[in-house]
């Protein structure tokens, strides 16, 4: 089912696409990112082991071309193209299941699940999430009356998991990759577009749902937001 398909479906309760009106905040580490307030947002974050490293040096290879390509001030069209380039390598090579792939065992599963939705509705609304092997994908909105930025949400849920995770492996050190990559979604159809690529994580590593932890907020599926097979 497309989106256009479903033409008539409401969009979920306080969703608000990408606004030309209010004011945008972009800034570029190793990946872009960009800010508005009010905006939800499509996030990939990835263990630290993910990617090997002759794929890194590759990136940074494309990052440094990038730049002698596009020196400051750079537009927004130009840097939404960088976004672009390197998020379809890094996904690729995810779904490759590269690394330690630890999110393969269930109870490391529940605890990265228990901990995106434990301020679920107080912080942030989680729309919908996808545990695979040695990523996650989720659909987060942060509250605007909360202190915490997107970045604060997102370490606090690495911070706090990698502590559990590392105790029962008996292991130290870094557990995820610091950076996350995220999206800013840009209207109703792009929001389908996200649910749906969540949706067939599983199966394009060819496990079940189930094991994945696949989940939709349940007040989205009572408007039609559900994930098709």
């Amino acid at each position: 089912m497309r989106y256009d398909d479903t033409w008539n479906l409401v969009p979920p309760l306080g969703f608000q696409g990408l606004r030309e009106d209010l004011p945008l905040r972009i800034y570029i580490r190793q990946l872009p990112h960009w800010r508005q307030q009010g905006a939800t947002y499509f996030v990939t974050f990835r263990l630290a082991d993910s990617i090997p490293g002759d794929n890194i040096e590759y990136l940074n290879r494309l990052r440094t071309d990038w730049f002698a390509r596009n020196p400051p001030p750079q537009s927004r069209q130009a840097v939404d193209q960088l976004g672009r380039m390197l998020s379809t390598r890094i996904e690729y090579w995810l779904d490759k299941e590269m690394g330690s792939c630890v999110l393969q065992e269930e109870r490391f599963v529940k605890i990265v699940d228990e901990s995106l939705k434990h301020f679920h509705g107080v912080r942030y609304e989680l729309g919908a999430s996808v545990i695979m092997s040695n990523h996650v994908h989720c659909i987060i909105r942060p509250f605007q009356t909360s202190t915490m930025d997107l970045e604060d949400i997102l370490g606090r849920v690495k911070w706090y998991t990698a502590m559990r995770i590392n105790a029962l492996l008996n292991k130290s050190g870094a557990l995820w990759q610091a950076e996350s990559y995220d999206r800013i979604i840009r209207d109703p159809e792009h929001l389908w577009r996200c649910l749906q690529y969540i949706a067939k994580n599983p199966s394009r590593a060819g496990r079940a749902w189930e094991s994945c932890y696949l989940w939709v907020n349940p007040e989205w599926e009572k408007i039609g937001w559900r994930f098709v097979s």
